[in-house]
């Protein structure tokens, strides 16, 4: 999946050919200001479907498109290109064959829309466990909106031990690099998608979460165990600052790491 990010700056009305025609993509109104944008299928005809807030559209590969604004001013959206052939292998999943042929001119599902800004925001994101984090919302977007139904119950199934003992080691070995979903996928002998399932049913945590949770014990470790500079703890734990670091350490312990060492040391 590529990800596009685009912001307009417009005056007046706007209707442009959308890029991308050649590609099955999924395209998400981030942000409108003015009147309101709509997809169309020919410049000079107007969308059939209502206006609804947070609307995106869905076009199969070879499928024209047109975006028109009557009088807009700002504009920021997310387009997502899907190759299905490698993320159909990747993820070990079967895709609907309607839904991936079939397109959507406007539509709204708040789920897929979260996922997207989730995600536009991550995409220039240093930070190692965005690479886990990316990963799962590209295989969460992909499944909600082309995967078949899981079978019943397969939320609640977790990880055997020897699965999880061996992605734990293997997260605890590659701190604080990037890693990627589908390495940990492959080492349960798992798809991606099934794995993020159960791993989070096994530890009540999704991947990412679980390295950033164990990059910030790291460094806790650290504060207390070492005179190291907070500096010097945000570079040994992956963060990209100290100001990075401690923004992050106070989200999810609840202090500063000055205060947070402090308090144990005196």
């Amino acid at each position: 999946m590529r990800v596009d990010i685009t912001e307009f700056h417009c005056a007046g009305r706007v209707a442009h050919h959308l890029c991308y025609e050649t590609e099955t993509r999924l395209s998400v109104l981030l942000e409108e200001v003015g009147s309101h944008c709509e997809p169309r299928l020919r410049e000079d005809q107007p969308c059939p479907i209502s206006y609804m807030p947070r609307h995106m559209h869905f076009a199969p590969a070879g499928m024209e498109m047109w975006g028109y604004s009557a009088d807009t001013r700002f504009v920021k959206d997310a387009t997502l290109s899907f190759d299905l052939a490698m993320l159909g292998e990747r993820l070990a999943v079967k895709f609907n064959a309607d839904a991936t042929a079939t397109p959507r001119l406007r539509f709204s599902d708040d789920r897929i829309w979260t996922l997207v800004k989730l995600l536009s925001e991550a995409v220039n994101d240093p930070d190692p466990s965005t690479q886990l984090y990316g990963d799962g919302l590209t295989a969460a977007i992909t499944a909600r909106l082309f995967a078949l139904p899981p079978e019943p119950g397969a939320d609640e199934k977790g990880l055997a031990q020897w699965q999880l003992r061996r992605v734990v080691e293997y997260l605890d070995a590659h701190l604080p690099k990037r890693v990627d979903l589908a390495q940990l996928a492959a080492l349960a002998g798992l798809s991606q998608s099934h794995f993020s399932r159960a791993f989070k049913a096994s530890t009540g945590m999704a991947p990412y979460r679980w390295q950033l949770d164990a990059r910030i014990r790291r460094a806790q470790a650290l504060l207390i165990d070492t005179r190291a500079s907070l500096d010097q703890v945000a570079e040994a734990t992956g963060f990209a600052d100290a100001v990075h670091f401690g923004r992050t350490f106070r989200k999810l312990t609840g202090a500063t790491p000055a205060a947070w060492r402090y308090d144990r040391k005196n």
